[in-house]
Order: structure tokens, then sequence, then C-alpha cells
């Protein structure tokens, strides 16, 4: 094919395919190793995208409010241990496996034919959470203009609010002295008699603060249920186009793009958590939050209820994203011979840090919240969506010069999802280069807006009047189940049927040779403590299932159908890639299985020169397509 004719140890990624079109692949560079495929320009952009990729919304918006519910301080005992034993040991194998590979997260499975559905189902899993996760950036986008008003639209219950919106609690009724006798009376007959309610026994009408109605009534336009779909929101609408023109606009050239952005998306957070962190802590009522955080109301009673370690355990799993296919896709563009066990735990390590940090920013405002209307902090606490978009910028509007406050937590919150979202499409572009490398070499920045674009109308469901309802449905089937039967046969698959002391000798290639010693704690992990944990969480998972609900709206049952179509279609592809692979191979019944069970012709480092004795007779992966599979007879694996 008219190649340089070079020794393999001296060519390793320089060869060059003369019949080839000489139009120059932004994504690639001179400098590279693997001159396909490109690599990173330099460690700090890998680290930085995986941290990106790693430290997203829930670090911030679910974190803190597990800790808060789970003990306090005390949760950070089973936080620790969950990553030590299920995330650490699920995110160093993800990162070996796309390193030692060079592939996405549906060709790196040449190592398992059988399993290559796993693949498949990572992928469709994160395109579902890449359409509603640009809605919440979308959110996050609204909120971030709207903070450009010297007062905030939420402050106070403006023309939209109704006569249950109120910022501070209102008496209903009580009970009172009224010419020496006891009476229960409305408190508006109280007041017109100089009446003075007795301590203990005035109730409360449900009001509800004005930023709980602003997300409701203006920024959502929310609908009665999922039944009502209602308009597109076209404000919303907007902020979600946007979001993806920002996603496009970074990942137009890969990595060797992104990689430069996420110096800025990933590091800037920190500087804003600690602004807002330093902010809060002067604030009168901070300590009481801080302290229902972390401090004296730790309960270490509460290490006694298997709900916490559960909590533990699912917050890691999710907060490092292990079972995305973005770990693979990311790792497969590090060069050879990197650290990635160095890697692996520098992230799993900051993540975490991140999360702890988070939450002191968090609930050192939410405190002063709680201090100004003089209400428990039990009461102004929460997670998620009414966390992000309801309490805190409550808090926020409580404080002098409000606008600056809550742009810079939007501009947070922006940023944290925007660096995720990067790798989730990048892990999509990556699984199209990986099948289709010739056309993404010359069309990557038309199929990269393709994704874009596309992923943009499917998403705009979610930015309807019912828009709402459809990002919890699909947070709460997809990004649950589907990602923990992938992780559990991922780990089945490599460990039992690959061979895990097999794997090893595969990471050794890499970081070199290490002692049985160094290996004893993953060899643990990973052969017998993580996928009992993966296991326990997913039946714990479905034991307790319950139907879906936003706040106190019920879903209808077709709309929990739905969900349960959508989960199935993520999986279903594992059982179908199976039979197709079995059909396909030759032999009886039995070999067939035995070859679906063996590493394909083409599997092994991508470049000839890693190869060394163990691969070297392994087909050429740029020859041979990934899946065809070898026969019983055909090919045999030598054990080195």
């Amino acid at each position: 094919m008219g190649m340089l004719s070079l020794p393999g140890c001296l060519a390793c990624g320089k060869k060059k395919d003369f019949s080839l079109s000489n139009e120059k692949d932004a994504h690639v560079s001179d400098s590279d190793e693997n001159l396909e495929r490109g690599n990173w320009s330099n460690k700090g952009d890998y680290l930085l995208s995986m941290v990106g990729y790693a430290v997203g919304l829930g670090n911030v918006w679910r974190f803190p409010y597990l800790t808060y519910q789970n003990g306090g301080g005390a949760f950070l005992i089973p936080y620790t241990l969950m990553l030590a034993l299920a995330g650490l040991p699920l995110f160093f194998m993800e990162c070996s496996l796309g390193q030692f590979a060079s592939l996405g997260p549906i060709s790196v499975w040449r190592i398992l034919p059988l399993f290559q559905g796993v693949g498949i189902t990572m992928v469709i899993i994160s395109t579902f959470v890449a359409i509603y996760y640009n809605v919440i950036i979308a959110y996050a986008l609204y909120y971030l203009f709207a903070s450009f008003q010297k007062v905030l639209p939420w402050s106070d219950c403006f023309s939209w609010a109704d006569e249950f919106c109120s910022k501070t609690r209102l008496v209903s009724d009580c009970n009172a002295t009224l010419h020496g006798e006891t009476i229960h009376a409305n408190y508006s007959f109280i007041t017109s008699n100089n009446l003075t309610c007795m301590n203990g026994t005035v109730n409360y009408k449900p009001v509800q603060f004005p930023s709980e109605q602003y997300w409701n009534k203006v920024a959502l336009q929310r609908s009665s249920g999922l039944d009502e779909t209602g308009n597109i929101v076209w404000y919303l609408a907007l902020c979600l186009l946007l979001s993806w023109m920002i996603v496009g606009a970074v990942l137009f050239k890969g990595i060797k793009s992104s990689g430069k952005v996420v110096y800025f998306t990933a590091l800037f957070p920190y500087v804003i958590l600690l602004i807002l962190l330093v902010r809060g802590a002067t604030l009168e009522g901070a300590m009481d939050g801080i302290e229902y955080y972390i401090g004296r109301q730790s309960n270490i009673t509460k290490l006694m209820e298997a709900e916490v370690w559960k909590d533990a355990a699912t917050q890691i799993f999710y907060s490092l994203s292990v079972a995305w296919g973005g770990l693979v896709a990311l790792s497969s563009y590090n060069k050879f011979h990197n650290n990635c066990y160095s890697d692996a735990i520098f992230v799993c390590v900051t993540n975490c840090a991140t999360s702890v940090f988070a939450g002191f920013a968090i609930f050192s405002v939410l405190g002063h919240m709680a201090f100004v209307s003089e209400r428990p902090v039990s009461e102004v606490v929460d997670s998620g969506f009414d966390l992000a978009f309801v309490a805190y910028p409550e808090a926020l509007s409580k404080l002098p010069v409000s606008p600056l406050w809550s742009f810079l937590f939007f501009f947070m919150l922006l940023l944290l999802g925007l660096d995720s979202q990067f790798a989730t499409i990048e892990t999509l572009t990556t699984t199209i280069q990986d099948i289709y490398p010739k056309v993404m070499k010359k069309l990557r920045i038309p199929v990269t807006l393709g994704v874009c674009i596309l992923l943009f109308l499917l998403g705009l469901t979610c930015v309807t009047q019912a828009g709402i309802y459809w990002v919890n449905l699909i947070d709460h089937f997809c990004a649950g189940w589907g990602i923990l039967i992938a992780a559990v046969l991922e780990i089945i698959g490599i460990v039992y049927i690959y061979g895990g002391n097999r794997f090893i000798e595969d990471i050794e290639m890499m970081i070199g040779k290490k002692s049985c010693l160094f290996w004893l704690w993953w060899r643990m992990c990973w052969f017998f403590i993580t996928p009992v944990l993966l296991m326990t969480i997913l039946v714990w998972s479905l034991v307790t299932f319950s139907p879906p609900s936003y706040g106190s709206v019920p879903y209808p049952a077709w709309g929990t159908a739905v969900g349960w179509c959508m989960i199935i279609f993520c999986v279903v592809w594992i059982p179908i890639i199976a039979i197709v692979k079995i059909v396909k191979a030759e032999g009886n019944i039995c070999q067939r299985i035995v070859s679906c069970c063996r590493p394909a012709a083409n599997w092994g480092p991508y470049l000839e020169c890693h190869r060394g004795e163990r691969y070297s007779h392994i087909v050429d992966p740029k020859k041979e397509k990934e899946h065809e599979i070898p026969t019983v007879s055909g090919f045999v694996y030598t054990q080195q």
C-alpha cells in the first residue's frame, strides 16, 4: 500500500499510508504517537478532561445532601470505603482498557466479542444522558442570563406569583387566651383582637418560596403532568441551542480543541466554589449549616443502617462516571506507556475531595438562609433540581449584591455541566471514528456538528412545558439500572472470561512489571469485592423500585411504560449482539460459544511496536474488521 519501509520498532505511529487522502486531520498532529487516531497534546489535557468528566453536577447538588441525610461526617467513612472497594477498581480497569487497545467503548470489546453489546449499551445510555444533560445546562444558562438584573426575578413574589407565595412562614391558626379561656382561632381573628399565640400551638399555612414558584411558573412553565405536553418554552429552546453550539464549537477538532478548553471549564469552578465558601462562611448562621453538614450533628449510629452504605456506593459509582463509556473513550487517546494507574488515583481522589469541598460552600449559604427565614436548616436543605434552582438561588437572593453571587453560582453549574458533556459527546464521536475512521478523518467537523444537531432536535421534547418530567424520567431509568448492568457484565467479562491475570499482564505492558503485593488489592477487588458490591446495588435497586414521580406529581402508567421501554432498548443489545456473534462463528454450538469468548484476531495494542511477543501473532487491527471472530481452529491464544 505504499507504506514507508521502516523497522516496526522505529516506525511506531509514524507509518504513512500514501493511498489515503492527504487531507490533514485536525484531530491528529505530527507529534502524536498514533497518527491515525491521534493522542492528547499533553498529560494535562487528559487529566483535566477526566476530572471535568467525573466532577459534575452531582458533586454539588447530590453529595452534600446525602452527607447531611446519612449521618453528617460519619457518612465519609462508608463513602471512602466504597471509593476504594468499588469506584477506584472500576475506574482503573476502564482507563487501562481504553489505553491498552486505543479503541472506544464498542470496538474495545474485541477483547471479548460475546460482550460487545455491553459497549453498545454504554453508548446508547450516553446518548440518552447527553440529550437531557444539555437541557440541565440550558436551565443553568437561563438562570445565568436572568441574573443580569439589578433585582433577581425570584427574590420576591412578583406578578407571576399566586396567593401561596411568601418569603416568610404565614401563621394559619393557633391557641390564645381570651377572657381567661383558651380558644383556637385563625390568625386574622387573633391579630384583630390583639391576642398572642400560645407557644407550641401555631399552625402555618402551606406556602412556597418565590424561587420555587419562579422555577415552576416562569422558568419551566411547568404543566400539570406528563400527559399535558404543552408548548415548547421558546427561551429554554434558545438556551438549549446555545448550549449545543458551545459543545459543537469546543469539539470541532476533537480532543485537540476540547483538551485546551478544559483548562478553564475544569479549573474555574474551583475558584467559584472557593469564593462562595469564603462569602458563605462570613454570613450569620453559616456555622449552623456546616454543623448540619459535617459538624457535631454527625451521627455515627447511622452506619448501622444498610441504606447508608447503599447510598455511599451508589454515589461513588455514578459520581466517577464508570460504565458510561467515556473513561474508555478518553483514555484511548493516551500514549501507550502512560501511567494510567496514577491517573486513576488522582482523578478519583480529586473527584471525592471536590464533593466534600462543595458541601461546605453549599451548606454555609443554606445555614444563613435558615437563619434569615427563622427556619431549621432541615427545612431549607434539598438536593437535585430543588437545590440548584430553588433552595440555593433563594439563599443567594438574600445576600447583598445578590446578582453577582447568582451569576457566579450558575456560571459554575454551567462549567461543571459543559465539561462532562464534552466527554460524553467525545464518547459518541470516538465510537463513530472507530467504525468509520476514513469518514472521520475527512469529515470530523460535519459529523460532530451533525451529532450535536440531531441531539438538539431530540432534546426539544425536554424543553416543552412537560419537559422536566421527561428529564426526570430518562434520569430515573436510563442513568440507573442500565449502567449497573453494563458495569456488572464488564467486570465479569474481563475478569472471569478474558482472565483477570491476563488483563494484569496487559496493564504491565503499559506501566511496567509490578510485584504480586502491588496487585493483591486489585485482584481482591476485581475478582470478588467489586462484582459483589455491584450486584448488591443492582438487586437492591430492583427490589426497592418505586414508580417515578416529580415532587408530588405521579407519572401516568404509560409514562412508566415508556421508561421501561427506554431501559430495555438500552440493554437488549447485549443478548442480541451475543446471539449474532455466535451465529456468525463456526463449529458446533459449544465451539461457537468458546470462540466468541476468546479475544478477536485483531485484539491487542493498536500500534505494532507495542505488541511485543505476547501479541506478535495478531492480525493488524487496521486490516481486520473488528466483528470478525476467529473460529476454534483458526485462532489459539498462547499464554506467555
